[in-house]
């Protein structure tokens, strides 16, 4: 079975015993939980880190580790305003942007103090801009660091993401600074309730452990960098259209930062939006985590004849017919949306779970899926040439579409009609029914076919508690909740269309912010 994740949530009152006193308490240790200690620590408060999980990192040390900057703010202000389409207020985007602008320098600097860190060369960077060619697209750039010998396998043993990707990278150069500074951190450590005064003032925290319940005093704030309700089930079936969702990402993630701050009487956003893809389920009921398909490179529709890396396979539904661009501009983050569509006649899902299909030409030119997850106890390795996975139930192989279409359920003329027409188009070099981008696409004529079941995936939510421009936590009524901040995935400013590294961005820019300002608060005792 799979192993029970503690979940948090709730808030109780000042009883005035306290186990243990800091000044600042922050609930999660990712990137923004790594920031923020970073600068509460600088402004002389005696920090905390709870971390629920085993491991530290979160989900942010299974990412690209890109972190989103920005050549000039006015322009990244135009860009994130127009892509959030009216859902977060123009006082948080322009914060956000200012943040960007200053992340590269602020990078340079952890860089700049640790031995054998460095940041990544990438031609790339500067010139793919944003995700869409909204104003102001062009200013944006990635920032990434390197570092010198390190070994992932050994130092991140349950860490699972690209070869190319800076995530560990970037986590190793945050711990290094925590380390430098003392900061004490403490793992297996969920924060389970906030505690309060009688007027709704944050005073401190209940933390679990080996040893039971600790209550721990927070002398001038308490910071929630613990993440977004991707491994919550019940929140996802309130929130999402679709069902279900599969999950891609920490286990560590149940959504404990929200429900504290709903307790409280916290604002919430954005519940609807989250980042995530198609993947692959695997076989054995045990194990927790979607598979996600391969990342190709992203393309922005100004430069859409740029997108030139072939993707060997289409999506069909549960009737055998293509319905979506299986190619987005942006595929990790919004291929998933065409998924969630109900059929309000039959009352069910006919694209959940949908059909990826590939010939054995497309099978043959790369790995077909990967995986980006933090988890000791489950693991799981994709096969470099998809063999694994032929044996193991997740692609199954069909000699002909006619025996394909039996495997699937579906009408064999109505697949065949799929893939007469999807072939046509690659012949014309124009996908017309969905405007795949035609560098994409690839013919599918080569028996046998190698196909498998894809389901809506999250890697990460982007709702959460309403914060304000120092990210303090807004109550229902638009206050702040005194002593209490918000970092990173919780409650992100992100409310339409994501911008690809702006997660990470917003690790380091709230997470500055939330630092400092919790710092800043004179103690309460």
């Amino acid at each position: 079975m799979i192993g029970e994740i503690p979940r948090s949530g709730g808030a109780e009152l000042d009883s005035g015993i306290y186990d243990e006193t800091y000044d600042v308490v922050i609930a999660g240790y990712g990137f923004a939980g790594g920031i923020s200690a970073i600068e509460a620590a600088d402004a002389g408060a005696k920090v905390l880190i709870c971390e629920k999980m085993p491991d530290p990192g979160g989900l942010s040390i299974c990412s690209g580790g890109s972190v989103r900057c920005a050549y000039d703010a006015d322009d990244a202000f135009a860009y994130l305003k127009a892509t959030n389409a009216g859902t977060t207020p123009d006082d948080i985007l322009q914060v956000l942007a200012d943040g960007m602008a200053k992340a590269s320098a602020y990078i340079d600097r952890l860089v700049s103090t640790v031995k054998g860190a460095a940041r990544k060369p990438n031609e790339n960077s500067g010139r793919r801009g944003g995700n869409y060619p909204f104003p102001g697209w062009e200013t944006f750039h990635h920032a990434q660091v390197m570092v010198e010998g390190l070994d992932r396998n050994e130092m991140f043993p349950g860490v699972r993401t690209r070869p190319s990707s800076g995530g560990p990278e970037m986590f190793w150069l945050i711990n290094q600074h925590i380390r430098r500074r003392g900061i004490d951190v403490r793992l297996n450590t969920p924060v389970l309730r906030l505690i309060r005064s009688s007027d709704n003032e944050v005073r401190g925290v209940v933390v679990g452990g080996a040893d039971g319940e600790r209550r721990i005093a927070a002398r001038r704030a308490v910071v929630l960098a613990c993440g977004g309700f991707e491994w919550n089930d019940e929140m996802k079936r309130q929130y999402w259209e679709g069902k279900p969702v599969l999950t891609a990402s920490s286990r560590g993630n149940t959504g404990d930062g929200i429900r504290m701050a709903q307790a409280l009487g916290a604002e919430l956003w954005h519940m609807w939006h989250f980042h995530g893809s198609y993947a692959f389920k695997h076989p054995d009921a045990d194990f927790p985590f979607a598979l996600r398909v391969k990342r190709l490179p992203d393309w922005n529709p100004a430069e859409k004849d740029l997108a030139d890396v072939k993707m060997v396979w289409i999506v069909v539904d549960q009737n055998g017919r293509r319905y979506m661009n299986e190619c987005p501009p942006y595929a990790q983050d919004t291929s998933h949306r065409p998924m969630h569509y109900m059929d309000s006649e039959t009352m069910s899902y006919p694209r959940i779970p949908s059909w990826l299909i590939t010939d054995w030409k497309g099978h043959s030119t790369y790995q077909l899926a990967d995986v980006r997850t933090n988890d000791r106890e489950y693991v799981y390795d994709w096969s470099p040439d998809n063999s694994k996975e032929l044996k193991n139930g997740i692609l199954r192989k069909a000699d002909s579409l006619e025996q394909l279409a039996g495997m699937i359920g579906v009408a064999a003329g109505v697949l065949k009609a799929t893939f007469d027409r999807w072939n046509a188009l690659c012949d014309k070099g124009e996908d017309s029914d969905f405007g795949r981008p035609a560098g994409t696409m690839e013919r599918l004529d080569t028996p046998p076919y190698v196909f498998g079941a894809v389901y809506p995936t999250v890697s990460n939510t982007q709702g959460g508690p309403v914060h304000n421009v120092r990210q303090e936590i807004i109550d229902v009524a638009g206050r702040a909740i005194s002593r209490l901040y918000a970092a990173g995935e919780l409650g992100s400013s992100y409310g339409h269309l994501y911008l690809s590294g702006g997660n990470l961005a917003e690790c380091f820019v709230t997470g500055w912010i939330a630092g400092r300002e919790a710092a800043g608060r004179a103690p309460w005792c």
